[in-house]
């Protein structure tokens, strides 16, 4: 019965052991991914523990927001729950005359935010709102507003992979019973407050598109286009305030 329990014991440490090595190299090729992109895009922002990393997938929102600005004249853009500003910088970074604001309700993002901006030299051109979108004063303002915000429905809060459920804020993931809560806040305030003709691009869970599209079509919008990762899923979604 010794040598059972010994052998069980030694092969419970083994497995404990591939698991936390498996998980380490997630983390390590999700940390190298995210550098190769940023590296792609000109940038190399400085990351928190407490602050979601950009992944993979939200290059299709960076390139779907880059499709919707040209490249050749002044436009104000806005990335609502910035986090690090990755998003916003890689942005301004292919958009030489473009301005942008950054909004965070986090103190301790924002402040890194603007640590990101100033060291990409791109203090000049954007600036951060620390608060709620709800209280940003500026959609009127803004040719192109861009989020990420959480999307994952909360009873799938627990199955998340260990590098995203314990490295990144529950705030910056859990998007509430159906996952759309954050969606529907932004879609209900840029219907009433974003000037006519500008663009609204989100990042979106691989299952969400016919319920966003959903709201956006209900709000108004127009133009709603999906467009799909790497891996052939829905990833972002964008559409345009009517022109009056």
């Amino acid at each position: 019965y010794a040598a059972i329990t010994s052998a069980l014991d030694s092969r419970a440490t083994r497995i404990n052991e591939e698991l936390e090595q498996a998980t380490r190299l997630r983390e390590e090729a999700q940390a190298l991914l995210a550098q190769y992109e940023r590296q792609q895009r000109g940038l190399s922002e400085e990351t928190d523990a407490m602050l979601v990393r950009a992944r993979r997938d939200s290059e299709i929102l960076v390139e779907a927001a880059l499709a919707r600005i040209p490249d050749n004249a002044p436009v104000f853009i806005a990335d609502l729950g910035t986090g690090s500003g990755c998003l916003l910088s890689a942005i301004l970074a292919n958009r030489p005359l473009a301005t942008g604001e950054g909004v965070e309700a986090s103190q301790d993002a924002a402040e890194l935010a603007e640590e990101n901006l100033s060291r990409l030299g791109l203090s000049d051109r954007a600036s951060i709102h620390n608060g709620p979108w709800s209280d940003w004063q500026k959609w009127g303002a803004a040719d192109l507003i861009i989020s990420n915000p959480p999307y994952i429905v909360s009873a799938e809060m627990a199955g998340l992979m260990p590098e995203v459920r314990d490295h990144d804020p529950a705030a910056a993931l859990d998007g509430g019973p159906d996952g759309l809560n954050a969606y529907r806040e932004i879609v209900g305030l840029a219907a009433g407050r974003m000037k006519p003709g500008g663009w609204l691009v989100f990042e979106i869970g691989y299952d969400q598109r016919l319920s966003i599209g959903a709201l956006l079509e209900t709000a108004g919008f127009e133009a709603i286009t999906c467009l799909k990762d790497l891996g052939g899923n829905d990833r972002a979604i964008a559409a345009q305030h009517p022109v009056v």
